[in-house]
Formats: C-alpha cells, structure tokens, sequence
C-alpha cells in the first residue's frame, strides 16, 4: 500500500516577512558549498512606518567575496510582487509536510564603501562598472587586465582632450569676440547650404545659365537615359490614363505629359528630361530598409546613371562590418534642390510646386524652403484637377535678378512646442 503524504499550510496572522523562508539566488555563479557561508538577514528599524516596516537586506559573507541581496528598491526582484513563493518541509517519519510563507533575494557582490539602497540610476551604473573593473583587478586574466588599463588610459586621454578643446574656445573666443565668430558661423552656414544646392550663377544674364542644365543631367546620363524612355513616348489622353493607372510614374511627371510640345526633337528632349526627374523621385522617396545599393533604382536605370547618382546623392558609412550608402536627411534635400531645378528647365523656367510636394511626399513647408533658398519666387495660383475642382497650387518662377535670401536679418525664431 502506497503511503499516504498529507500537506498543511502554516500561516500566522502575528508571522512578518523576516520570520518567512528565505530562497536566495546568487547574480555570478551557483554556491557549491553553503557550510562556508555565513548568512545575515537585517530588518528594517522604522516599525512606524508602513513602507519600511517590511524590508530586509539579506547578507552572505565567504572567504572571499561578501553577497547583499534585498527585497526593495531598484535592485529587488519584481517577481517578489507577482508571485507568491512557499517551501514545503517533509517529515518523513509521519509524512506530513508543512508548507511555509517564502521569499526570494538576488545576492550581488557588495564592495565596501556601495550603498545597498541607491537609487540613482546614473550612480548605480557607474558604481556597476567600479564592480567589474574591482573584479578584473582581482581576478582578471592578464588580457582582461591590459584592456581595463587601455580603457582608463583612454578615458584620461579623452579628458584631457576636452579640457584641451574648451580652453581653445575660450582663448577664440576672448580673441575675436562673439560678433566675428557669429560673422564666420553665418558665412559658413551658407557655404554649407550651397553644398546641398545645384551650382548657381546668380550673375546670369538669361534663366536657363542661373541652374545650368549640365550641371544637373551631365551628357554621359542625358545620353544613357534615351534608349529607356519609350514608355512615356506617348501622346494620348487614353495612353496618359494607362500610363498612370500602373503606378510607376508621378503626378508632376503625367501633367508635365499632357502639355508636352509637339514639335519631335523638343518633345524627346522633355520626355528625356521628365524620365530622369522620375528617377530622381524614386531616389527620395526609397525608405532605408528598400535602399541598399544602386540596384534599388531598378533595371531600367542606365549604370551610368546609377553610378552618377550614387556618387552625388549618398554618403558613405560604415555599419555591421561593411561600408554601404546611405540618404540623410541632408541628402534628401539636396535631391529635391535638384527636382525643381530640373523642373524649371522642363516648363520654361516656371513649376508646379505642389505636384512635387505631392509626389515626394514631403511638407510644403519643406519644399518651400528648398526654393527660396535657390532664389525662387514662389506665388499662390488656381489649378483645375479631375472632376473640374480648382485648387490652391503653389507655383516657383526663376527670375532675374535672383532673389537673394538674407541669413541674418530674415530668420525666423522657431517657437517651442
């Protein structure tokens, strides 16, 4: 006859949390030998104060090393909240078990000098890493040894750099005063913002030499791009329609179609123009995780094209191991810079921008921008869409003389949000 085993659970309204069973865990390792351990179990004085009254730091000292584990604050065990933990102790000889209230601790490595109730994250990070550096010096290998003191060389040699560095400010600073220095920045600001604008002429005597055309579709591209624009040689409202029903192709680029001239050279010369404006749409509006090389643009774009734009709109970074292009934020303005420059050229120096907004999926704002910064008037016009609905279109015209945009004098404070 199997024995019968019957179980009872001892709880006591008078019985606190320090008298519970205590389970303990250790945060580096497993104990092998708990006769050379001594354990502590401290409460809490401040039996008037309901918070406190039930918290304890539980200690383990060893030969080496000295263990605190406690049940409040941030380094306690949430589980301790969730789930409710029992120990059952068997007495063989009657074979009743009694089962007994339970607590678990996370021993940690104490060092003297810590606070076992510090709160502050920033503090309790950086009093880990004097841990482990502690530890390294201790019982470190001898690899281990020679990183931790290349690693404080360094954060020595990186203090001394910004001391370095901020003494230098201040000796420019006392030397040329804050008015040449916000004289230098304004000027650099606007080198920079060139760098991300087509090459402008704004001594121009006529608008097609302020944005020049070769600069924006160099010869090898305007000649590698023509074997690839068949698809919008067209002429048809009904081929316009079948055209824009495939969604390969932008709104900017379908109205640019339905007025385009009709004597032949100057009708190729649009389209040829009007396909590389297209390429360029798909170049901004490719998200990060589509753009991963210049395959991305597709099989009906020239290498040489591939390659010109790759060059002139991405930048090189290094990421898990490889180099790879990317698009910033600065690049992609850069591109619509360039969209509306090309734009300017395809409709005689006057463009639609909010069919661009539009189709790169930008804010007016941003496009806005972007054209007065290359010197553009921009100005409200009616515009008739489908359906015979007239709509607020933005409308950029390049004229001479260039506007000039004043830095300084015409910057608007942004307010805080």
């Amino acid at each position: 006859m199997a024995a019968h085993v019957v179980w009872k659970y001892r709880e006591s309204a008078e019985q606190e949390p320090h008298q519970w069973a205590t389970l303990v865990q250790f945060s580096n390792g497993k104990l092998t030998n708990s006769e050379n351990v001594e354990f502590q179990l401290h409460k809490n004085i401040h039996k008037n104060n309901p918070r406190k009254k039930n918290q304890l730091i539980l200690s383990a000292a060893t030969d080496r090393l000295t263990y605190v584990g406690n049940n409040f604050g941030p380094s306690a065990l949430k589980c301790n909240s969730l789930c409710k933990y029992f120990v059952g102790v068997l007495n063989e000889n009657t074979g009743k078990m009694e089962v007994h209230n339970a607590q678990l601790f996370n021993m940690q490595p104490f060092f003297p000098g810590d606070s076992v109730t510090k709160e502050d994250t920033n503090e309790k990070e950086a009093s880990y890493r004097e841990k482990v550096d502690s530890l390294i010096e201790a019982f470190g290998t001898i690899k281990q040894k020679h990183a931790l003191n290349s690693r404080r060389l360094n954060q020595v040699g990186n203090e001394t750099l910004q001391e370095a560095v901020t003494k230098a400010a201040e000796n420019i600073i006392d030397k040329k005063g804050i008015s040449a220095l916000a004289n230098e920045a304004t000027q650099f600001e606007s080198q920079f913002e060139s760098a991300f604008l087509p090459p402008c002429h704004a001594g121009a005597d006529k608008p097609e030499d302020v944005y020049k055309f070769e600069d924006i579709i160099s010869t090898a591209e305007y000649q590698a791009i023509k074997p690839c624009c068949e698809p919008l040689k067209i002429s048809t409202a009904e081929d316009i329609l079948k055209l824009a029903e495939t969604g390969n192709y932008s709104t900017f680029v379908l109205e640019s179609l339905k007025s385009a001239p009709q004597d032949e050279k100057s009708r190729d010369h649009q389209i040829n123009c009007l396909f590389y404006l297209q390429i360029l749409i798909k170049l901004h509006n490719l998200k990060k995780h589509e753009f991963k090389h210049k395959g991305s643009l597709g099989s009906d774009v020239a290498d040489v094209v591939k390659n010109s734009l790759m060059k002139k709109f991405t930048v090189l970074t290094y990421n898990n191991g490889r180099v790879q292009n990317i698009i910033p934020i600065s690049m992609k303005a850069k591109i619509v810079a360039y969209i509306i420059a090309l734009a300017l050229h395809i409709n005689n120096f006057q463009t639609d921008l909010t069919y661009l907004q539009q189709d790169l999926k930008i804010s007016e704002n941003r496009i806005l921008d972007v054209a007065k910064a290359m010197g553009l008037k921009v100005a409200k016009r009616k515009v008739n869409i489908r359906g015979g609905i007239a709509e607020d279109h933005r409308v950029a015209t390049l004229s001479l003389p260039l506007i000039v945009q004043n830095k300084v004098h015409n910057r608007k404070r942004k307010k805080m949000a």
